[in-house]
């Protein structure tokens, strides 16, 4: 839970949650450090620049999440559906620790099964159009979607799936020297 509060937390406020909370909101920081400074995910963030601008790095993430739940079993040996299921459970019982930011999506982050809709397209589109109304950033949705579609089998196999790979390896080695 703490990994998915991680951008709601600031500073060094992440002291006043419980240690596992706590120990997943540096994880999640050291995540987007790790994901931040490889060349590979520069290198994509600027092929995307002339179709999504400085909006390509969000276009990214929200692909990413995409491949992370199509591809979910290649991944875990938990279904999504369960996985999904669990999170969600978690952040119930844990509501008394989340960010107020957090606890004003939730419910509908919950009743439209939005991990669940990560791996579809259609999913996507969804995220895409709420982060275009609610955070105003500047991208044609269904532009969005053509790329993905017409690059997913590259954005999966040549930038996803072997980056995934590595960060899998940098938590595993991160976790261990904690």
């Amino acid at each position: 839970m703490g990994n998915f509060i991680g951008d709601a937390v600031k500073g060094s406020s992440y002291k006043n949650y419980p240690s596992p909370i706590a120990e997943g909101i540096l994880l999640h920081r050291a995540i987007d450090h790790f994901t931040d400074n490889h060349p590979r995910i520069k290198e994509t963030i600027q092929a995307l620049r002339p179709h999504f601008g400085r909006y390509s790095g969000v276009v990214l993430d929200i692909y990413s999440d995409y491949l992370l739940a199509a591809h979910f079993n290649e991944f875990s040996d938990i279904p999504l559906k369960r996985f999904a299921r669990q999170f969600y459970w978690t952040m119930i019982r844990n509501y008394r620790y989340l960010p107020g930011r957090i606890k004003r999506f939730m419910w509908h982050f919950i009743l439209t099964n939005r991990l669940s809709k990560y791996a579809t397209t259609d999913g996507i589109l969804g995220s895409l159009q709420i982060m275009v109304s609610v955070h105003r950033i500047d991208i044609s949705v269904p532009l969005a979607i053509e790329y993905l579609k017409s690059h997913e089998e590259e954005l999966f196999n040549e930038l996803f799936k072997p980056f995934f790979a590595e960060l899998r390896s940098y938590c595993e080695e991160y976790l261990r020297t904690k």
